[in-house]
């Protein structure tokens, strides 16, 4: 007998790309699971399942940075619970280099040398089988994205003032950009606010701590630890304030009503799925 979860939970978190680097991505998780009816006639209680497998994501990658540890590109070290990486990406003639340093608990270390949807449900497989009943024969865990018809960007920051685990300086999202003009949605607008945030980390002016025109890294102690990025420049997008998603959305149309002035502009900026902040400026 199979037993099936659609949509259970979404994870927002970041990983590294060989070719786009630090990428911000937003996956939706979806379980089945095959075994025999016990006396209550389940195969496991819905309620089980949720809460098991939402732990364990929230836990283990959600806002956290993938890492494909079997990776050529990727070196790291791990030393008193403190993780040092460097990844090489890119292609031709545009190699570029990022370094990453931080606590392990805002690394998950995927046993891959690729990190996909279907890398990741393999290593998440592998650990949550001790965390279901024996009753279950089996266990499938896939990885979905939103479809999403308009605009959208892949960003990575992290909130130093943050209490929970937004606080890590590299996780992400994918994420909805929606734009309105005197009323009147803007696809334009969209499109070019997406293509200059393509894949892009965005970086507050305060955690700076070195900069010049090739790389800029960025450090901050928060509750979890220190933390420090080094990024190639050309991946930055800086902003003088924290990244939350309300700054964001107030940023974004703050630019937009400095180059049309006469106006009204609208912004919805969303932080993964089917959340966000609405700006009207």
């Amino acid at each position: 007998m199979h037993l099936f979860v659609d949509n259970l939970t979404n994870v927002d978190f970041s990983y590294l790309h060989p070719e786009r680097g630090l990428l911000g991505e937003t996956w939706l998780a979806n379980i089945e699971l095959e075994g025999e009816l016990d006396e209550q006639g389940m195969v496991c209680d819905f309620g089980t399942v949720k809460k098991v497998l939402r732990n364990w994501l929230d836990d283990e990658i959600d806002h956290r940075l993938a890492i494909p540890v079997h990776s050529p590109n990727l070196e790291f070290t791990l030393v008193d619970d403190t993780i040092e990486l460097t990844w090489n990406y890119g292609s031709g003639d545009n190699i570029r280099q990022l370094r990453c340093k931080g606590p392990a608990q805002s690394i998950a270390l995927i046993n891959a040398e690729t990190v996909n949807a279907d890398s990741v449900s393999d290593w998440a497989i592998e650990k949550l089988k001790s965390h279901f009943p024996t009753s279950i024969e089996q266990l499938s865990l896939s990885f979905s994205s939103e479809d999403i018809p308009s605009a959208s960007y892949h960003y990575s920051h992290g909130l130093k003032k943050h209490d929970g685990n937004c606080q890590r300086i590299a996780h992400g999202h994918r994420s909805r950009i929606e734009i309105w003009q005197d009323q009147q949605r803007s696809p334009e607008l969209e499109q070019l606010w997406a293509e200059k945030w393509r894949d892009i980390y965005v970086g507050s002016l305060d955690d700076i701590t070195l900069q010049n025109d090739t790389e800029i890294m960025f450090a901050y102690t928060a509750e979890q630890g220190d933390f420090e990025l080094d990024m190639p420049a050309q991946d930055c997008y800086l902003m003088n304030s924290d990244s939350t998603v309300e700054l964001i959305a107030h940023h974004i149309a703050t630019e937009l009503k400095a180059l049309r002035p006469n106006n009204q502009i609208t912004v919805r900026a969303f932080e993964g799925i089917n959340k966000g902040a609405l700006v009207k400026l």
